[in-house]
């Protein structure tokens, strides 16, 4: 096992920062997912750490020590770092078991040694009895597996994943999450994990990191990352709901009480009387009243998604009102289309102006 450090890294494509000062810490053991939209920087982060790019500002370490700065960098095969693509890059003419211990063989390992990490490695994988097979006789869950146990099979202290799970179905996706899950509780090396799936980040990782345009915008638990969001980008782009203009109107026992559209609102976070904010607004946050309520938005369904458990409704509020349409996450036979509604707001999470200086660290 082994740390993660990121300070002040930097790395260019001509005019394009792909990675901007990202300041990170990783600890020892510990299963971080790099989460955000495609070309946010996660991936080339991440191909730092392997030692596939060069970066042109700050320093990588592993285990606290030095393994990347400018005009420098420690060969990847030096760095104890495996890999998991996206594509398995597996060699269509070896069988399973000399696909995992290919690289044991490069680096001259013992025959009599390879063998048994192969053998190892394909068990804690579940594929024991698959050694003799080719890569075109496997399903695309086995072959990811196949990819992961080449990696374990190299003892990294460090395990790399690069949206592992992206060329699978629905169903496989779930099945390998809890898979990866398993597989860190039993090797207990630290893990860094790609994806622009928020469900696969939230499902497995102890810290979420969230990146946009080659920043680091919020790294948290998941919980706090969904609940309180650090700036209006995470907000958006992990969970569902809306972002709103409110007005800061009052403090009381529990929060704060905000201004959305004359009516009052309970809110969490931080903020003064007569500031204008903005207001990050979950589906799970809002629910159908009655229309003698209090404090409630009348409007009209324009949409309706079955989810199983509950209906998520687009709402568009009454009105001259220029904003995102709610969602509601509603339980029970929904109403049809059209159908005129009032909405009542039970809570909300005051985005900070700028995200606070601790959530872009890596404390």
């Amino acid at each position: 096992m082994a740390s993660v450090g990121f300070e002040q890294v930097s790395k260019r494509f001509g005019a394009t920062r792909a990675v901007d000062r990202v300041d990170l810490a990783v600890a020892d053991g510990e299963f971080l997912a790099l989460l955000g939209p495609s070309g946010c920087g996660k991936t080339t982060l991440l191909r730092l750490v392997a030692g596939f790019e060069a970066l042109d500002d700050g320093t990588v370490r592993i285990a606290g020590e030095a393994v990347g700065r400018p005009g420098w960098s420690l060969p990847p095969e030096r760095r104890h770092v495996g890999m998991v693509f996206q594509s398995y890059a597996l060699w269509p003419h070896m069988t399973v078991s000399e696909n995992v211990g290919f690289a044991l063989k490069v680096r001259r390992v013992g025959a009599p040694e390879r063998e048994r990490r192969v053998a190892a490695a394909l068990d804690t994988v579940g594929l024991a009895g698959f050694a003799g097979r080719k890569p075109r006789e496997l399903s695309g869950g086995q072959r990811q597996r196949v990819a992961l146990a080449r990696c374990l099979a190299m003892r990294p202290r460090v395990v790399l994943l690069d949206e592992p799970l992206a060329n699978l179905d629905a169903h496989l996706r779930e099945s390998m999450q809890e898979e990866f899950a398993r597989f860190h509780r039993e090797i207990g090396a630290t893990f860094i994990y790609v994806t622009h799936d928020q469900a696969e980040a939230m499902a497995l990782a102890d810290r979420v990191a969230v990146m946009d345009r080659g920043r680091l915008e919020q790294i948290a638990r998941p919980q706090a990352l969904y609940r309180e969001p650090a700036s209006e980008m995470v907000a958006r782009f992990v969970g569902r709901g809306a972002i709103l203009p409110v007005e800061v109107v009052a403090e009381n026992g529990a929060g704060l009480i905000v201004d959305l559209w004359g009516r009052r609102v309970p809110a969490r976070g931080a903020g003064r009387p007569g500031e204008r904010r903005i207001l990050c607004l979950r589906a799970a946050d809002a629910r159908l009243a009655a229309p003698d309520e209090p404090n409630t938005v009348p409007g009209r369904v324009t949409a309706a998604s079955f989810q199983g458990a509950s209906t998520l409704l687009k709402i568009r509020p009454d009105g001259d009102i220029a904003c995102e349409e709610l969602q509601v996450e509603h339980r029970g036979p929904p109403p049809p289309l059209d159908a005129a509604v009032t909405v009542a707001i039970t809570d909300g999470w005051l985005i900070p102006r700028e995200p606070a200086a601790d959530d872009r660290s890596a404390s």
